[in-house]
């Protein structure tokens, strides 16, 4: 036997921890950061530039290379870290580097042609790292729990924890 639900009921609307919140906006963050690179192949004469061994004004080098691999591997970290981090860590942790890529990715429309493209695709990282910082700053607080403990001469005593 099934039951019909209206169409006027509530959805069930469960919270969603601000861990799985943080996981969750890193890993938006990091498909249209990945994304915004990929389609940026699609510019006329970004592959002929990187054939030359250049990208924007920078030449392809060991270092380039390494320094474009960590500007991306702290973001991906950020996804496994913002599920682990104990919870003081991990706000902290999330607040610090959504700070940091805030600049960091306002730099990449710096001098771009395609100002509709990369306009956009920083908005909208810009907007994930907001996300980002309003939910970090917003971690919940536990109220104290209150504890009975014993006195010197035994007698019960409540405390609250903090």
């Amino acid at each position: 036997m099934t039951t019909r639900h209206p169409a006027t009921a509530a959805l069930e609307d469960e919270r969603i921890p601000v861990r799985a919140k943080l996981a969750a906006t890193w890993t938006s963050f990091m498909f249209l950061y990945a994304y915004v690179d990929i389609l940026n192949f699609f510019t006329p004469g970004v592959i002929k530039d990187i054939l030359d061994g250049k990208v924007f004004e920078f030449d392809l080098s060991q270092t380039f290379s390494t320094t474009a691999l960590t500007l991306v591997a702290v973001p991906i970290f950020m996804v496994v870290l913002s599920m682990t981090l104990p919870a003081r860590a991990n706000r902290i942790a999330n607040l610090v580097v959504a700070s940091l890529y805030v600049p960091v990715t306002a730099f990449n429309v710096a001098g771009e042609s395609w100002l509709f493209f990369y306009g956009l695709g920083v908005v909208l990282e810009l907007l994930l790292l907001a996300v980002i910082m309003r939910d970090a700053w917003t971690w919940p607080r536990t109220a104290p729990s209150a504890t009975m403990t014993t006195s010197r001469e035994g007698e019960a005593v409540r405390a609250q924890q903090a």
